[in-house]
Formats: structure tokens, C-alpha cells, sequence
């Protein structure tokens, strides 16, 4: 995996749109039971035997993001979209993007790159016949890139996608690439390789902090969270905003696990939708794919 240690910068010099860094909103649509590395977390073959609640809350999303005509990313589950294309159909007739967020919801390093690439065509496909559209975006459970899986972006590429927003810049619990660049990058083949697009940090304190999607989102403040999104659009990056339809639930069923990571995975769910709104209200927001469209010249090789 190739990393930029500095912050980075579009080359705005290259941009003619628009003087103005717009934010890119994302929803990561899966359901309630879709939670990570837990021993509770029910496996594939008894995802069909659960309640699902992802229809009501995205739905509920799509008519927020609607009060404001913000358009948005949508990194579909490949098993949701199986189950729900409607879903899928809905949010590409209200304009928003459709991408892939894998089929099965595995962390990445936990595959073998033939897995990997396996999962990753298998949703690109599923969402293709769906949409009968191509479908350009990536992004892996839990932001799961690491240094151990150095294969991840030719995976990516061999499967057909044009652009990846999986890697978080410092340290998590579910990977992170530390050093990596801040900004959006392309990889591998200069003006035709893969952009990568870093889930959003600043710096604080000389260390890399998210405050811009699921359980940061929830757990600080509204105030900060649009100061620290407004030193992001100065530095001259887009802010990268992602959040679960579950977040909008509070009564969405509870899985069992640690207090730490019950604090994580919970911790003020009621204050998501009146941030969403503020977020949507604030900002300007726009997909990755118009992004792209505007940005392509400005987005400098790694």
C-alpha cells in the first residue's frame, strides 16, 4: 500500500467549477445486526431469520436528505441490496449515488485477496443488474485496510472500480493505514488509477481525529464538529461525513457486548437526525461521483 505522510492538497490551481470544498455525505446501508467483530454478531446464514430495520430508517434518510435537496453515497451491502432492491431503485431515482459496500460484511484482513476480489465483483455485479448502471465506488467494513493487506487497491481495480473510500489515516480499531495521506489520492497508473478518498481527520494535538461519521458523529458535540469540518474545507479538502441507518434507530435491538464497545456502538443515538439536519443545512454537500466529475484534474497521483 502506497501512503503520502503530510496532509495533501487538491491542486485548486487545476479546478475551474468552483472556488468553494464541498463536503461528501455517505450512508453505509446495512441493518441493525451488521455490527462488527463481536461474538454476538449473528453470522450470513441467519441474516434472513432476523427483523430487519433497514427499510424504514433509510427511508427516513432519504427524506432528510431530501428536505434540503442534498445528494449522497450510498455504499450499499450487497446482501441488503439482494434482499431490498427497491431500496436501491428508490435512492438512484432520487439522485443519489449507488456504491458497493462489499456483499458479506467480513473485515478485510481477514480474507485472502481471492476472497476479497470475490466479495467486492460480487456486489459490484449485484448492483450493476439492479441499476443497469456502472458502479464506480468501494468501501470495506470497517475501514478494515491495513499495511497486512498490501493487494487491497490491484483487488479493487481487477474488479472494475474506479474508486475506493476505505482508508482511515491513523490507528482504529479495525485497521487504519498511519501516514497515510489526508487528502484524496490516486494510486497505481497516474490520471487513470484508482482515487482513494481517506475517511476525514484533522489533526489535534499532532494526532490524527475523526469527528465526521459513526460513533465520533454521535459522541461529540455539534459546535466542534462543524468547527473542525470548517479547518478541514480550509485546508482545502472535501469532509467525508458517513453514518448507518441504524443511527437514526434508538429502538433498534441491541446486540450483546463489552461496555467499552457498547458505549462505542450506542452511545447517543438520539442526537444523529437533529445533526444530520444541521449537517445537510450547513453545508454543500455532493457525491463522490460529481466530485470526481468536477475534481478529476486536481486530484494529484500518490
Amino acid at each position: 500500500l502506497r501512503t503520502v505522510g503530510n496532509t495533501g492538497r487538491l491542486d485548486r490551481q487545476k479546478f475551474r467549477h468552483s472556488s468553494t470544498m464541498k463536503c461528501i455525505f455517505t450512508v453505509d446501508v446495512e441493518d441493525w445486526f451488521h455490527i462488527l467483530d463481536v461474538p454476538s454478531t449473528p453470522p450470513l446464514s441467519a441474516w434472513d431469520s432476523l427483523p430487519s430495520r433497514v427499510e424504514t430508517n433509510f427511508l427516513k434518510l432519504l427524506d432528510i436528505f431530501a428536505e434540503k435537496d442534498v445528494h449522497v453515497t450510498c455504499f450499499f451491502l450487497g446482501w441488503v441490496a439482494e434482499k431490498f432492491p427497491y431500496l436501491v431503485k428508490e435512492a438512484e431515482s432520487r439522485g443519489h449515488e449507488i456504491a458497493s459496500h462489499g456483499y458479506a460484511h467480513r473485515l478485510v484482513y481477514q480474507m485472502s485477496q481471492a476472497e476479497f476480489r470475490a466479495d467486492a465483483l460480487k456486489s459490484k455485479k449485484l448492483l450493476e443488474d439492479i441499476t443497469g448502471c456502472p458502479i464506480l465506488g468501494y468501501r470495506s467494513s470497517g475501514f478494515s485496510v491495513t499495511e497486512k493487506t498490501p493487494w487491497f487497491f490491484d483487488a479493487l481495480m481487477e474488479a472494475g472500480y474506479q474508486y475506493d473510500s476505505s482508508v482511515f489515516p491513523g490507528v482504529r480499531e479495525h485497521g487504519g493505514l498511519k501516514g497515510a495521506s489526508l487528502a484524496p489520492y490516486r494510486l497505481n497508473g497516474g490520471s487513470r488509477g484508482l482515487i482513494e478518498f481517506p475517511i476525514t481527520v484533522t489533526r489535534v494535538l499532532g494526532k490524527p481525529m475523526c469527528f465526521f461519521g459513526g460513533g465520533y458523529l454521535r459522541l461529540f458535540p455539534y459546535f466542534l464538529i462543524k468547527r473542525m469540518a470548517q479547518r478541514v474545507l480550509a485546508e482545502g479538502r472535501p469532509v467525508v461525513f458517513y453514518i448507518h441507518p441504524r443511527e437514526i434507530d434508538t429502538e433498534h435491538p441491541r446486540l450483546a457486548m463489552g461496555l467499552l464497545r457498547r458505549f462505542k456502538t450506542y452511545v447517543n443515538l438520539h442526537t444523529t437526525e437533529q445533526k444530520l439536519r444541521q449537517l445537510t443545512g450547513e453545508f454543500e454537500h455532493t457525491t463522490f461521483r460529481d466530485f470526481i466529475a468536477a475534481y478529476a484534474p486536481a486530484i494529484r497521483a500518490a
